[in-house]
């Protein structure tokens, strides 16, 4: 009895936390931003400590509560894209996973999540995620013509800055599938860590990641990358928009994969041969900064993701 006035008392508490985070969330500038991210933290603990059903009752309540208190679409809408990540979370942490299987699970069902809520916009307002934004970018930019003109900047070089401009609202607009990637494994990331903190303060068992040097990412990566340059000229070639589209951010996921494992692979370098640190940061920030030397960190770490250098090499067991 004692056991469930404590989860009835706790899972009011942290429904009554979640609909605070989500009504900073909607009307707190900038604070507002790591409140949405954030808003997973509450089911975390609660799952952890009182299982799924108590999670899932306190997830419920706050999306009544917020529905009445601010909007309830909003209300849906921040449900659909965050609690998955709460509850895979909290899920993995209950039955003791490796950090490894934790993170990865709650990242999938994150990006999953992500497409649903953009999915449920589109639904709602009839009009496709991010594309209001992007039309009205243009726009501005033409509004600031006059500001670079007082500066002294040519016609030709207005020009020349439009031109720069539209490309890279074309390369955006292309990279839309691959931002709502980052925003996935962004919420991960940090309720992963911000959720590792609280559960520890608990008392409770917490898995950890492997130490950098030894990450290694599947050999999926090295092939996707190589697959995305065919599909880019393939795509671009015989004029497929879609297969240039979906080539282009296989190619954007393969290099951010290869950059990551690029810099594991030289940190387990550093670590082994024990070079100074100082010195090995430098190097490594000249060449992340460098065009060829990023391009070398992204070639290493995909070629790593097949052939393993450092169990090659001895730098690992």
């Amino acid at each position: 009895m004692a056991t469930k006035v404590s989860s009835l008392t706790e899972s009011g508490i942290l429904a009554g936390i979640t609909v605070v985070m989500a009504i900073i969330a909607m009307y707190v500038p900038l604070v507002g931003i790591l409140a949405v991210l954030l808003w997973p933290l509450p089911m975390i603990l609660l799952l952890v400590r009182h299982g799924l059903k108590w999670a899932l009752m306190s997830v419920a309540t706050a999306i009544v509560v917020t529905a009445a208190l601010v909007e309830p679409m909003a209300s849906l809408r921040l449900a659909v894209s965050f609690a998955p990540t709460g509850l895979a979370l909290g899920i993995g942490y209950r039955r003791h996973w490796s950090g490894v299987k934790i993170f990865s699970t709650a990242t999938i069902a994150s990006i999953i999540a992500k497409g649903l809520g953009l999915y449920i916009v589109f639904l709602i307002t009839g009009i496709e995620p991010f594309s209001g934004q992007l039309e009205l970018m243009p726009q501005q930019f033409e509004q600031s013509v006059a500001m670079y003109q007082s500066m002294g900047m040519s016609p030709e070089q207005i020009e020349q800055a439009r031109q720069n401009f539209m490309e890279n609202m074309r390369m955006i607009s292309l990279l839309l599938p691959m931002v709502v990637l980052i925003m996935g494994i962004l919420d991960t990331a940090l309720n992963f860590w911000a959720g590792g903190i609280m559960l520890r303060r608990f008392g409770e068992p917490v898995p950890v990641f492997p130490a950098f040097t030894e990450w290694r990412l599947p050999s999926f990566f090295a092939y996707l990358y190589a697959f995305s340059i065919l599909g880019m000229y393939w795509g671009d070639t015989h004029s497929i928009p879609l297969l240039y589209k979906i080539a282009v951010n296989m190619n954007m996921a393969g290099t951010v994969a290869g950059l990551v494992q690029g810099v594991s692979v030289y940190q387990a370098a550093v670590s082994h041969y024990k070079w100074p640190s100082l010195m090995s940061n430098i190097v490594m920030v000249l060449l992340v900064l460098s065009g060829i030397g990023t391009q070398l960190i992204v070639f290493t770490g995909l070629f790593d993701t097949v052939f393993d250098y450092r169990r090659r090499m001895g730098w690992q067991k």
